[in-house]
C-alpha cells in the first residue's frame, strides 16, 4: 500500500458489518471502496458470536431490516461460491409461565403486523422440534420457521469475497491512528500503512468504535460487555436439523453445534470490557472463562434439557459482545461531522449483518435509508448516553434484563435521576412515580391516598395500580384543573436576519406571522416524509423558539441545523436547560392563571396559538396558549430559577378549582381521544402530512419554496395511498400498538399508538389503512392472539370542533 491514498468511501472495521457495507455499497454502483481492518477480519466479536439469525424484534422496521439479512443469507453462497454453513432451521421460543405466554401471544400478533410468520405450539409440538427438551413448567410455544442460523466467519468471508468481486478493496493489518477533521468534515485517517483521504468514513469499528469517535471528536455511546456460552460434548442420538431455541424464562438460548449444543444467555452481573479503552493489541482473544457466573445459566439449563448434565463441556467461550446505551443499534450520520457514518453497537450482529449493511449503504448513497430506522438511529441520543456512568450502566443493565419478561409501562433503574426539573423534589413529596426519558425523571403518575408510588405492572392494563390513580387525572384535566410539569421539552431560539428564511425553507407551515404567533408544523424531506413535528413560536422580527419532544433533540435539532445558511445570518441556541415548563391546562385554567397575573388572559386578550410575555409573582416568563390535551391551557415557559415559585403560586391559587398534578400516562390518553398524534409513531418519514391528516398544516399557496414542497403537491393531486384512522375497541382488552389490523381475513395495518380513553370509556388506537379502505367499516384488530371488533372514527373523539380548546 503506498503512502497516501484517496477513495470514495473509507470503511474501518472488517467485521460483518464493515464488509457488509462494502458489499452493499458495491451492489449500489460505488466501487471506489476500501476497507481497513486492524487484525484480520472477523476479529473482534464476529469471530466468536453464537451465529442464531432471528428476526422478530419489537420495531417493524427493524424487524424488516433483519428479514433482508435473511433474504441475504438465502442466495449469498450462490452468488459468491463461498459457502456459509446457514442453517435456515426456524426457531423456537418458549413459555413457561402464564405471564410468558401472554408476551408469545402478543408476539404473535405483532409479528402477523410485521409480515412475518410466527406461529404458535403446543408444548408436545415443540419437543417434536426440538426432542431433547422436556415439557415440564412449559406453557407453549411460538416457532418462526424463516430463523435460522450461520457460520460468523464464513458469512463475514463471503461478504467480503462479494465486494471484493465488484471492486471494493480491503486492507488487513492497518491500524487507524489518527482521523483529522476540518470544520464539520473528516478530511484523512492516518493509518500504520500511510495515509488516506476519503469523501465519506465509516465507523463500523464494533468494539473499537467509541475509540474510533474519540479520534474525531464523534460520540458514539457504544461499549463491550462480557458474554459467555458453552458449547457441549456430543448428545447422544441428538436430531439433524434441529431448529434454534430460546427459553427467556430460564434466560437461555441454544444453536446446534457439531452433534452438540451450543448453551448460552443473558444473566444479571456481566462485566463491561474495556470501559477505560480496549487493550492494545487485543483482537482475536477470547476472555477467561467466568464458572461462577454460568453457573446459574447452566442449572437453568439443565431444567429443560436434563441431557446436558450427562454430557461434558468442551469449552466455555467468553468474549466481548457489542453493546449501547439502550441495548440497540448504533446506526446513522454522525451529528459532529457532515461525511462521517456510524454503524455500531451490534449486539446481535450476524442476525442484523445482511440489513444493517443495506440500510447503512443506502443512508451513504441516498442520504437516507429506505426504512425509517428512528429506533436505532445514532440521532436518539444525547450528551449524556455517551458518558461511561450512564452508558455502561445502562448497558449492564439491558444485557441482564434481555430475555426477562418486559410488562408493558416497564422503565429502566440503572442510571437514573441525573436530568431532573426544579419541580423533581416537590413532585415526588405529591405522590409522583417517575419515569425516564432522554435521561430526564418525568412524572408518569401521581400516587393518591398514600399508596406508594411503584408502578405494579400488567398486561391487563386494568389490573395495573396506576389506571384508577390515571383516571382520575384524566377526569381532573377534563372538568377542572390540572398542572403538568413538562420541563423536559427540548427547546431552541433560532435567531438572526435570515432566521425566517431559513424555517420557512424547513416548515411546511407559513411562518410570516405577526410576532408572538404559535404555529405547530412538521418539516418534511424532499420525499414529503415528516422529519420532526413540532412548535414554533415567533418572539420578534428576527427570534423565533422552537419547542419539540424530550427524546427528539438531538435528532430535529440536528435536521435543522443541518439545513441553516453557512453566511452567518443565522444563529441557534438549546435553551432547554435555560427553561422549564409548566402546562397548566382544563376548563378552569384561565380562573387559575388569571388569579396570579395582572395581564389580560381572556380569550379576546390571549387568543389561541399565540404567546405573550406575562408574569406571576416575581417571575417574567413566556406563555403560550397551545397543548396537547385538547383542553384549554397554557404552557408557561419558565427561567429555570423561577419555577418552583410559579408552581407554587399556581398550587395555592388552584386549591379552590382543587386542582391536580398530571402525569404522562394521563397525557397519552388524552391526546389518543383528540386525535393528536405523536412523532416516531404516528408521524415518521414514512408517512406524509396528508397521510397523516395534517394536510392542512401544507402551505402550497403561501409558500413557493420549501422542502419536500414538489413531493407534497404531487401527493395532494393523486392522493395519499394509505390514512391515519382511529379505531374504538368496546371488548375489555388492553392495547399498546404493534396490534394488527384486519379487514375481513386481509391483514391491511397495524396499530401506531393506542390506550384507553377514560373520558370515552373504551380502548382507542390509530392506525394507517390504505386509501381504499379508509371511509369503510368492518374492521378488527388482534391483540395477544384474538381479535377484537373495531369501528372506525371520522375526526377526534373528543371535541371533534375544538370548541373546548379555543374557550
Amino acid at each position: 500500500m503506498t503512502d497516501r491514498r484517496h477513495v470514495e468511501v473509507l470503511v474501518v472495521g472488517g467485521g460483518i458489518i464493515g464488509c457488509s457495507i462494502a458489499y452493499h455499497l458495491t451492489r449500489m454502483g460505488k466501487q471506489d471502496v476500501a476497507v481497513l481492518e486492524k487484525n484480520q477480519l472477523t476479529h473482534g466479536a464476529t469471530w466468536h458470536a453464537a451465529g442464531l439469525v432471528g428476526q422478530l424484534r419489537s420495531s417493524r422496521n427493524t424487524t424488516r431490516m433483519l428479514q433482508k439479512s435473511v433474504e441475504l443469507y438465502d442466495k449469498l453462497e450462490a452468488e459468491t461460491g463461498q459457502a456459509l454453513d446457514w442453517k435456515k432451521v426456524g426457531s423456537l421460543r418458549l413459555a413457561s409461565s402464564k405471564d410468558r405466554m401472554l408476551e408469545i401471544k402478543r408476539l404473535a400478533t405483532t409479528s402477523k403486523s410485521f409480515g412475518l410468520e410466527m406461529q404458535i405450539l403446543t408444548t408436545q409440538e415443540a419437543q417434536e422440534l426440538f426432542p431433547i427438551m422436556t415439557t415440564d413448567g412449559v406453557e407453549g410455544a411460538a416457532y418462526i420457521p424463516s430463523d435460522g442460523y450461520i457460520d460468523p466467519s464464513s458469512v463475514c468471508q463471503a461478504l467480503a469475497k462479494g465486494a471484493r468481486d465488484q471492486g471494493a478493496k480491503i486492507y488487513q493489518g492497518v491500524e487507524v491512528l489518527e482521523v483529522r477533521r476540518n470544520g464539520r468534515q473528516a478530511t484523512e485517517v492516518v493509518t500504520s500503512e500511510g495515509t488516506w483521504t476519503f469523501d465519506i468514513l465509516v465507523n463500523a469499528g464494533g468494539m473499537w468504535s467509541r475509540d474510533l469517535g474519540k479520534l474525531s471528536n464523534v460520540k458514539v455511546p457504544a461499549c463491550a460487555l462480557e458474554h459467555q456460552y458453552m458449547i457441549t460434548d456430543p448428545i447422544p442420538d441428538m436430531p439433524k436439523n434441529m431448529p434454534t431455541m430460546r427459553d427467556p424464562d430460564r434466560l437461555v438460548y441454544y444453536k446446534p453445534e457439531v452433534r452438540g449444543m451450543v448453551v448460552g444467555g443473558y444473566e444479571k452481573g456481566t462485566l463491561p470490557f474495556g470501559d477505560d479503552g480496549i487493550p492494545q493489541g487485543f483482537g482475536r482473544e477470547l476472555l477467561g472463562g467466568n464458572f461462577d457466573r454460568f453457573e446459574q445459566l447452566a442449572c437453568l439449563a439443565s431444567e429443560i434439557t436434563p441431557v446436558i448434565n450427562s454430557v461434558g463441556i468442551r469449552e466455555l467461550i467468553n468474549g466481548p459482545i457489542p453493546y449501547s446505551a439502550d441495548g440497540d443499534f448504533v446506526m446513522g450520520k454522525a451529528v459532529e461531522l457532515d461525511n462521517y457514518f456510524v454503524a455500531s453497537g451490534f449486539l446481535y450482529g450476524i442476525a442484523a449483518g445482511g440489513g444493517a449493511g443495506q440500510m447503512m449503504a443506502e443512508w451513504i448513497v441516498n442520504e437516507a435509508p429506505s426504512l425509517d430506522l428512528w429506533p436505532l438511529d445514532i440521532r436518539r441520543f444525547s450528551e449524556h448516553h455517551n458518558t461511561n456512568y450512564f452508558m455502561y450502566n445502562r448497558a449492564v443493565e439491558h444485557y441482564g434484563g434481555h430475555y426477562l419478561l418486559h410488562k408493558p409501562g416497564e422503565e429502566a433503574e440503572a442510571a437514573r435521576g441525573i436530568r431532573r426539573s426544579p419541580l423533581y423534589d416537590i413532585l415526588k413529596e405529591k405522590g409522583a412515580c417517575y419515569g425516564s426519558k432522554a435521561g430526564w425523571e418525568r412524572p408518569n403518575w401521581f400516587a393518591q391516598d398514600r399508596e406508594e408510588a411503584v408502578d405494579q405492572l400488567d398486561f391487563d392494563r386494568k389490573k395495573t395500580n396506576w389506571f384508577s390513580p390515571v383516571a382520575k387525572e384524566c377526569k381532573a384535566v377534563r372538568e377542572n384543573v390540572g398542572l403538568i410539569d413538562q420541563s423536559s421539552f427540548a427547546k431552541m431560539e433560532v435567531v438572526g436576519p435570515g432566521a425566517l428564511a431559513a424555517l420557512q425553507r424547513l416548515a411546511i407551515s407559513n411562518l410570516d406571522k405577526p410576532d408572538g404567533s404559535v404555529i405547530y408544523t412538521q418539516l418534511c424531506n424532499e420525499k414529503g416524509g415528516i422529519e420532526a413535528d413540532l412548535t414554533i413560536c415567533r418572539l420578534g422580527r428576527e427570534r423565533f423558539y422552537i419547542i419539540t419532544g424530550s427524546g427528539f433533540a438531538t435528532h430535529d435539532f440536528h435536521w435543522i441545523k443541518s439545513h441553516l445558511p453557512a453566511d452567518g445570518s443565522v444563529h441557534t441556541f438549546d435553551v432547554t436547560s435555560a427553561r422549564a415548563v409548566i402546562n397548566i391546562c382544563g376548563p378552569n385554567s384561565r380562573a387559575v392563571l388569571q388569579s396570579v397575573t395582572r395581564e389580560d388572559i381572556s380569550n379576546d386578550a390571549f387568543p389561541f396559538s399565540t404567546c405573550q410575555q406575562i408574569e406571576i409573582g416575581a417571575a417574567t416568563l413566556w406563555a403560550l396558549r397551545i397543548g396537547y390535551v385538547g383542553e384549554l391551557g397554557w404552557e408557561l415557559h419558565i427561567p429555570t430559577e423561577f419555577t418552583a415559585h410559579v408552581y407554587e403560586k399556581l398550587w395555592e391559587a388552584g386549591q379552590s378549582y382543587e386542582i391536580a398534578n398530571i402525569g404522562y400516562r394521563a397525557i397519552d390518553s388524552l391526546r389518543l381521544e383528540k386525535g393528536y398524534v405523536y412523532w416516531s409513531s404516528e408521524v415518521t418519514p414514512d408517512y406524509n402530512p396528508y397521510a397523516a391528516g395534517l394536510g392542512f398544516k401544507v402551505a402550497l399557496k403561501s409558500k413557493e419554496n420549501f422542502i419536500g414542497r414538489e413531493a407534497l403537491l404531487s401527493i395532494k393531486e393523486s392522493g395519499p395511498t394509505e390514512k391515519l384512522s382511529t379505531f374504538t375497541v368496546e371488548a375489555d382488552v388492553s392495547l399498546y400498538g404493534a396490534e394488527t389490523i384486519f379487514h375481513g381475513d386481509d391483514v391491511v395495518g397495524l396499530t401506531t399508538s393506542a390506550n384507553h380513553g377514560h373520558t370515552i370509556g373504551t380502548q382507542i388506537a390509530m392506525g394507517y389503512l390504505p386509501a381504499s379502505l379508509a371511509d369503510q367499516q368492518g374492521f378488527e384488530i388482534e391483540a395477544f392472539g384474538k381479535r377484537y371488533p373495531a369501528v372506525r372514527v371520522d375526526g377526534a373523539l373528543y371535541d371533534p370542533t375544538n370548541k373546548r380548546l379555543k374557550m
